[in-house]
């Protein structure tokens, strides 16, 4: 029975990790709209952010308990599992429209994100100076962003706005989306506690390294609210929502969860990440941005291909 726990609290933190994903999101996107935040605004920070906090309380968490291998691991593999699971998965259910606007703008911004990570990681460690460099490039894309889609709407301002309106239903007042986003944290706070000592408990058991979990089994929790979200958006009719949800969450995941929790606690770069799933985050970034600029859409069969490769990959990875 003892050695079942670990696995209990892995499915625990699992489920806590995606309904408090879901709770905080809801409530967090209803402050923001009583407050009189314009939904551009919204869909840019708070949704990205919101979808991204599960890969944040996590990182922290593994970071402060000594296990930083997992929060490095977490946000890599949480990358690559959003462009090639949960992208792949949605083009098979249906393709998805991607703007060159957004494929240009959006998605450079998370390529630029992606290299300064990199680049960055190349130091050993992420120090607190990194992190706080990694925030303020992060709030000046997020300023020049704005500043775009206010003076020259086009189809990357509008899939933001669709990406508040997927959220669906926000709770109404005050008193309930403020209830809302309590209850996403709390579920957050204690999903992230079990689903980091399950996944430790499990790399000891069969004697992979806390990198791999990191990469494989806590990055795919961390991703679920993000492939919820996106294959609903799907099932709607709404299929590029997902790529917004994409080039938003993962620039997010580099900057604001390394860069947040190196402030509070540098982070060492694992050897393993350092010379090979860093690089391969590049190359599936890179890949991306080219099938979506040269086609204009990801479809079912390029999702099929990310779909295999992200199954190739995590085989390898649990293999070696």
């Amino acid at each position: 029975m003892e050695q079942l726990i670990p696995y209990l609290q892995i499915i625990a933190g699992l489920v806590l990790l995606t309904a408090g994903g879901e709770f905080i999101v809801r409530g967090a996107v209803g402050l923001a709209l009583l407050l009189g935040v314009s939904k551009v605004i919204v869909g840019l920070t708070i949704v990205a952010a919101g979808t991204s906090a599960p890969e944040f309380v996590v990182s922290l968490n593994a970071s402060l308990k000594g296990t930083a291998d997992i929060a490095m691991g977490n946000v890599v593999g949480s990358n690559i599992a959003n462009i090639l699971l949960i992208l792949g998965a949605v083009a098979v259910l249906k393709p998805v429209a991607a703007g060159r606007i957004t494929v240009v703008r959006d998605g450079g911004t998370m390529l630029l994100g992606t290299v300064l990570f990199i680049a960055l990681c190349m130091f050993g460690a992420i120090d607190r100076w990194a992190g706080a460099l990694m925030l303020c490039v992060l709030a000046a894309i997020w300023y020049f962003t704005y500043k775009h889609d206010k003076n020259m709407p086009s189809e990357a301002s509008h899939l933001h706005e669709e990406e508040v309106d997927e959220v669906g239903e926000v709770p109404k007042g005050w008193a309930k989306p403020l209830v809302a986003t309590l209850i996403g944290i709390g579920a957050l706070m204690f999903g992230a506690e079990w689903l980091v000592d399950g996944g430790v408990a499990v790399a000891r058991q069969f004697g992979v390294s806390e990198a791999v979990i990191g990469l494989t089994l806590v990055a795919f929790g961390t991703s679920l609210p993000e492939l919820a979200a996106s294959v609903v958006a799907a099932f709607r009719g709404h299929s590029d929502v997902a790529l917004g949800n994409v080039l938003g969450s993962n620039l997010l995941n580099l900057l604001v969860i390394i860069g947040g929790v190196s402030l509070i606690a540098p982070i060492p770069v694992p050897e393993q990440i350092l010379n090979s799933d860093l690089w391969i985050m590049l190359a599936v970034t890179v890949g991306l941005l080219a099938v979506a600029y040269a086609f204009r859409k990801i479809s079912r069969i390029t999702g099929s291909a990310f779909v295999i490769a992200y199954l190739v990959y995590v085989f390898q990875l649990v293999a070696a």
